[in-house]
């Protein structure tokens, strides 16, 4: 038990900071780019518990934990994004949606410093990995080309009109895709295996280890 409650407790700061700046990096870019919704909605923000799912963000997360999974997954309550209100819906919808991942890549490469001069402290050794890991996998899973997800909005302002539209057709089947990914064991873990495994390498040139 005592075990459990300190593993909550190392991953509980590092992937709260990591899905909400990912989810205010959302909202942000979207300001820049024309579209206030995210802001009236004050989900610009760095307050967690705006961004919090209670499913995805708490029940779902202290799963994987406790169980020690060697993949770990979660989300927040998606940033609403009105594309209508965007100087240029397709183009911008692509920064939009890569400000999520990108954050993430920033939040790891600072863990990633953190735990270069950690020093001899192990409860910010372990702190500094959990945040490593919880954006590495955060900005992996969120890349993958499936719509809802980052990548999948990425895909569709990169593709040609027609292209587009009917890859965004899929967008009703993109949950049970990504439910089929989770159920078959070891499927996940291997497609995002090989890009885990490089990112992985660049964080921990950066750590010094």
């Amino acid at each position: 038990m005592d075990n459990i409650i300190y593993t909550l407790a190392v991953n509980a700061i590092p992937f709260l900071f990591a899905i909400t700046l990912h989810e205010a990096a959302h909202g942000y870019a979207a300001r820049v780019f024309g579209d206030r919704t995210a802001e009236m909605m004050g989900r610009i923000s760095l307050n967690p518990i705006r961004h919090i799912d209670w499913i995805g963000t708490v029940a779902l997360p202290a799963v994987f934990i406790a169980i020690q999974s060697p993949f770990l997954f979660g989300w927040a309550k998606p940033v609403p994004v009105n594309m209508r209100n965007l100087r240029h819906p397709k183009r911008d919808m692509i920064w939009v949606a890569a400000a999520g991942p990108m954050a993430n890549l920033a939040m790891g490469i600072l863990w990633a410093l953190l735990l270069r001069f950690a020093g001899e402290s192990r409860s910010i050794v372990a702190i500094a990995n959990s945040g490593v890991e919880w954006n590495l996998m955060l900005m992996l899973f969120n890349l993958l080309p499936i719509l809802p997800l980052d990548g999948g909005r990425i895909l569709t302002g990169l593709l040609p009109g027609p292209l587009a539209y009917k890859f965004s057709r899929l967008e009703p089947f993109g949950f049970f895709i990504v439910v089929a990914l989770m159920a078959v064991p070891g499927l996940l873990n291997t497609i995002m295996g090989p890009p885990r495994a490089l990112a992985y390498d660049f964080f921990r040139a950066i750590a010094g280890v």
